[in-house]
């Protein structure tokens, strides 16, 4: 990185932190800290739901998820747009109704207190968790690719959110998060472009779009009902609408989003506006990935893209057998070069079919590479999706624009993390500080208690951060996380809505049986992880219908 990089990259986030605190300094009282106020218009609503989602996990992940497996990944978020008009129909109404801060105060006038503090207590985990990873994800990559500090990195991102977080509560998150998502898409739309300038004389957009199909990365739907595949048609409709609905429709960081909305109608333009947007929004980001795919079939790729795995071979015995396969790959590459010529100006079936050949033959030295450096150093991570798209940014953009595009995934990471640390301090003041204390507190007591379970939150998510591992892929774990504890608590939420003869006490020992199910399942991998939001779902609704009569206590009279 040269100097401008680092001004660009220490202004852009250094503005960003002023500004949310300068703009939102001084929340006189728990609705302004908590809920913004309600001033914030629709588009503020949906640009904060969207930037919430898009950590910077998914600038990282996305690309790199397509540049090994194509398109078919945009199929997770197909059931999103239905969970929007379901929550904009059902939910949004009923919580402006009730008045509420947090989701969860809806459960008490519905069951009682311990099935509030129940859900709010596994959104608390689920979501402390994953705070840790949306700091974790950026800071791991960057340090490996820039060589920083890992620990240091984590706390540099995790006391930049909680600076402006605890300043200004939700408001500072909502006029934080235009900023960050202007930053955001500038950045992707510059990348996407220079991709394709870079790509050889001749090859346009199109020729490319035909290469990464002929290399099977544009095969966008799957219709199979094979659960061995995690991302189908199917899977996304289902076990994907179910996710989201969980995920928009109760967890504390997105409820939280559109709470601090003027109306009901900003609340539900803004979501609207998420859902249809958001699939496009996946679509482009994974074509990203496919774009550096291209690019690399004209241009020279390692072997592994993490580049402390160089270092390990490096410093290893299997460093003559490494060399070999680097060798292998040079010549099954410029092989391919060859074919992916000739099928430009052929279009031959037989030309495509060795193209796709190539590419088996690409995969099957990679693998061989991770199987060395597993000899080399089994600690090391060999799964390097998560790098593919830093390390294209590093070593082919031009300077500024290095600084820029870090810049994008640090102020996505930022805006994940401050809506959760948000939703962590709401919910934790809300549904158990204020709801378990006996005496009265004024409204300066509960803001101030805000902002010191927003410091405590973030520091426990630098704690998770520094001691996290990597995963499969960023983004899977991420949403893994969710599923694990996302069907149970929707469930819940479905009882309360619908099922009236279904009582507390049925439905908190439902909930608890459910999530060591789901536990379980997870575990032993009894599915796709997607279907595990239905799984849980389903599961939880069942036993409280057939343990009410057993457990058999009066039912809540709804306040709807």
């Amino acid at each position: 990185m040269q100097i401008i990089d680092w001004i660009v990259l220490a202004g852009t986030l250094l503005f960003i932190v002023l500004y949310g605190t300068w703009k939102t300094r001084g929340s006189k009282n728990v609705q302004e800290y908590i809920r913004g106020g309600n001033e914030a218009k629709w588009w503020t609503v949906g640009l904060s739901v969207m930037a919430t989602q898009a950590s910077a996990i998914t600038f990282l992940s996305t690309p790199g998820q397509a540049f090994h497996s194509g398109m078919g990944f945009v199929q997770f978020y197909f059931g999103l747009p239905i969970a929007m008009v379901i929550i904009c129909m059902v939910f949004i109404p009923l919580y402006h109704k009730l008045n509420v801060y947090t989701a969860y105060e809806y459960l008490e006038s519905r069951f009682d207190l311990k099935t509030r503090s129940l859900t709010a207590i596994l959104f608390l985990i689920q979501r402390g968790l994953a705070a840790g990873i949306t700091i974790f994800a950026p800071a791991i990559i960057l340090s490996a690719v820039l060589g920083w500090d890992l620990t240091t990195l984590n706390i540099i991102i995790g006391i930049l959110v909680i600076i402006y977080t605890v300043s200004g509560g939700t408001k500072a998150v909502n006029v934080t998060q235009k900023q960050q998502m202007t930053i955001i898409f500038t950045g992707m739309f510059i990348a996407f472009f220079l991709i394709i300038s870079y790509l050889p004389e001749g090859v346009t957009f199109s020729k490319a779009l035909d290469i990464a199909g002929a290399s099977g990365k544009m095969e966008i739907l799957d219709f199979s009902f094979n659960l061995d595949n995690r991302y189908t048609f199917w899977s996304g409709i289902i076990g994907g609408s179910f996710l989201a609905l969980s995920y928009f429709g109760t967890d504390q960081s997105q409820v939280q989003r559109y709470l601090s909305g003027k109306s009901i109608k900003e609340s539900q333009l803004g979501l609207l506006f998420n859902g249809l947007l958001k699939v496009p929004m996946q679509f482009f980001i994974l074509l990203v990935g496919v774009m550096v795919f291209v690019f690399y079939q004209f241009n020279p790729s390692p072997l592994n893209f993490n580049p402390q795995t160089k270092e390990v071979i490096k410093d290893s015995e299997y460093t003559q057998e490494y060399k070999v396969l680097e060798s292998k790959l040079v010549e099954a590459n410029e092989l391919k070069k060859t074919y992916i010529q000739k099928y430009l100006i052929d279009n031959d079936e037989a030309n495509k079919a060795r193209i796709g050949e190539l590419n088996i033959a690409d995969k099957q030295i990679r693998d061989a590479a991770k199987e060395l450096i597993k000899k080399a150093d089994p600690e090391v991570e060999t799964n390097d999706k998560d790098y593919v798209f830093i390390h294209f940014i590093l070593n082919n953009l031009p300077r500024g624009l290095i600084g820029l595009l870090l810049a994008v995934i640090l102020s996505a990471a930022m805006s994940s993390t401050a809506s959760e640390l948000n939703a962590l301090a709401s919910t934790t003041v809300v549904d158990l500080y204020k709801r378990n204390i006996k005496e009265e507190k004024t409204d300066k007591h509960y803001v101030n208690a805000s902002k010191f379970f927003t410091l405590i939150w973030g520091i426990l998510a630098i704690l998770i951060a520094c001691f996290a591992n990597l995963f499969d892929n960023l983004i899977q774990l991420v949403n893994i996380i969710g599923s694990i504890f996302y069907g149970n608590v929707l469930g819940i939420f479905l009882l309360a809505f619908f099922i009236k003869f279904v009582s507390s006490n049925a439905t908190f020992v439902a909930a608890l049986i459910t999530q060591v199910i789901v536990i379980i399942g997870w575990y032993y991998d009894w599915m796709p992880y997607l279907w595990l939001n239905l799984f849980g779902c389903i599961l939880v609704m069942a036993i409280a219908m057939i343990l009410q009569p057993i457990l058999g206590s009066t039912t809540k009279v709804s306040t709807e």
